[in-house]
């Protein structure tokens, strides 16, 4: 799951949520001691997300069609890819509306938020907003504008079109790992958040 995903699995709590976004930019456990008690359970959660969803056998198989163009890299691709499924899934977003209000509300909530961020967090966070990065994996544009981000962010990454020509190729097939996947990691989060 990327930004979207880590955002719908924080469950309207604005704590969660921030540790939840701001994760890949918190390395180690010390890093930890420097956030409040619900900020570092996002953060625990971030990775707790991101090894149940590279570990599910539907994520296998979809970085399997990626793999060999983009070895490593295929999976930060498939979760980018996830997040295009997600706001198109009318069980979470019955319109485009709706993906519209939720997007707004995880920004306010962020901002709230703010003096937690990274830096690194904290200098493209204005950019998710402005453009809202979080809606706009709606849509196709918006899919290829993700999969440059990666490029631009990855050192050593191949270009990303032939990774959106096997989206594209792929579409259905990648959709269903979607699905297979979300129904289970909002359980899994779920019972998480519950202890």
């Amino acid at each position: 799951m990327n930004y979207l995903g880590h955002a719908l699995l924080s469950f309207d709590d604005a704590q969660i949520l921030t540790g939840n976004l701001i994760g890949d930019h918190v390395k180690g456990k010390l890093a930890l001691n420097n956030y409040p008690e619900r900020i570092r359970k996002g953060i625990e959660l971030h990775r707790k997300i991101d090894v149940f969803t590279d570990n599910h056998p539907a994520s296998k198989r979809a970085r399997l069609w990626l793999r060999e163009s983009y070895g490593l890299y295929s999976g930060a691709i498939v979760d980018s890819l996830y997040d295009h499924f997600l706001a198109n899934d009318p069980r979470y977003f019955s319109s485009e509306k709706d993906l519209l209000l939720f997007t707004q509300k995880v920004y306010e909530n962020l901002e709230e938020q703010s003096r937690f961020f990274p830096p690194v967090f904290a200098q493209y966070f204005p950019y998710m907003k402005e453009q809202n990065w979080l809606y706009n994996y709606r849509n196709l544009q918006g899919v290829q504008r993700s999969l440059g981000g990666l490029y631009k962010k990855a050192k050593h990454m191949p270009p990303v079109e032939e990774a959106y020509k096997i989206f594209i190729g792929h579409y259905y097939q990648l959709a269903q790992c979607y699905y297979e996947l979300i129904d289970d990691i909002v359980p899994f989060v779920k019972l998480e958040l519950s202890h």
